[in-house]
């Protein structure tokens, strides 16, 4: 099983690669599960990748992998390995099945996979892909896995059920980040006017003026969401993102984050930044650099 996926993003237009502060876009977690391995320790903290599109988690083999402009990497490897063949993997979201990922985005230099990718799907941990839907149609930036299926935008808010056939929700926002959890149809969509939030897989949703603006989400588990402001600011929900409290603080420019549930009742978090992989055993209270990169 997963414990969490959250592709990059900032808040921006969609086509817009790379912005400032303004937000661009990019996209689970069981809600159980063993303990989470040890984050090991290292000062060395270089990622092999300048645009890091998602930061995937495996709480089972604490295995950590890198969705980039490149293709995907398991930096869980000492150096980095590259998995697979090159796509800039804009959309990337794990589904419950340990090595089942969903992509999106555009192929890279040799492979032979259409532009843009559609959904396209791998149950090899990311070796191999296979076509689902949409392609040379959608480039979903915004992905997530739910309970129901998959939520995904590319311009339009979409759900399926079997990653094939789409329903289009008018749902009248963009959002910069999809997080979602296979064990739960709840769904939280960062904006520019604050968190919007579905309770049945991204069919209605509603804006949570009271919730804080964040730039980036992750579910820890089906309940425990983590989210992270434009300024790195740090917070918690221990219901679902219904409501928020702040933590800490993430140091550097992020570009990703994921969470896990801990072993002792604070989730542990991941954010790749510009200075390297850090990762929070208290909640997001501290962070300090893993070496899993």
């Amino acid at each position: 099983m997963h414990f969490s996926l959250i592709p990059r993003l900032r808040f921006a237009v969609v086509a817009a690669a790379a912005a400032s502060l303004v937000l661009t876009l990019s996209a689970c977690a069981p809600a159980t599960g063993p303990a989470v391995p040890t984050p090991p320790q290292n000062a060395a903290n270089t990622l092999p990748s300048a645009h890091i599109h998602g930061l995937s988690v495996n709480g089972e083999t604490g295995q950590v992998l890198l969705a980039t402009h490149e293709g995907l990497y398991d930096v869980s490897k000492k150096p980095a390995v590259k998995v697979g063949p090159t796509n800039d993997l804009m959309g990337f979201a794990p589904a419950m099945d340990q090595g089942v990922f969903y992509a999106s985005g555009h192929p890279g230099q040799g492979s032979s996979l259409p532009s843009p990718l559609g959904l396209i799907k791998t149950s090899d941990g990311g070796k191999t892909w296979e076509q689902l839907s949409r392609q040379n149609e959608s480039d979903f930036h915004a992905l997530t896995t739910t309970k129901s299926g998959i939520v995904a935008f590319d311009g339009a808010l979409r759900t399926s059920t079997d990653g094939k056939t789409w329903k289009t929700v008018a749902a009248g926002f963009m959002p910069a980040v999809l997080a979602g959890n296979p064990y739960s149809d709840t769904v939280l969509a960062t904006t520019q006017e604050g968190v919007q939030r579905s309770t049945d897989g991204g069919a209605t949703w509603a804006l949570d003026k009271s919730a804080p603006i964040i730039q980036f989400a992750a579910f820890a588990s089906a309940k425990e969401a983590i989210g992270a402001a434009p300024d790195g600011t740090v917070y918690y929900s221990e219901d679902a993102g219904s409501t928020w409290k702040q933590t800490g603080k993430i140091t550097g420019e992020v570009q990703a984050v994921a969470a896990t549930e801990g072993t002792d009742g604070n989730p542990w978090i991941w954010a790749a930044t510009s200075t390297g992989l850090v990762v929070s055993t208290d909640g997001g209270t501290t962070f300090r650099p893993s070496d899993a990169d």
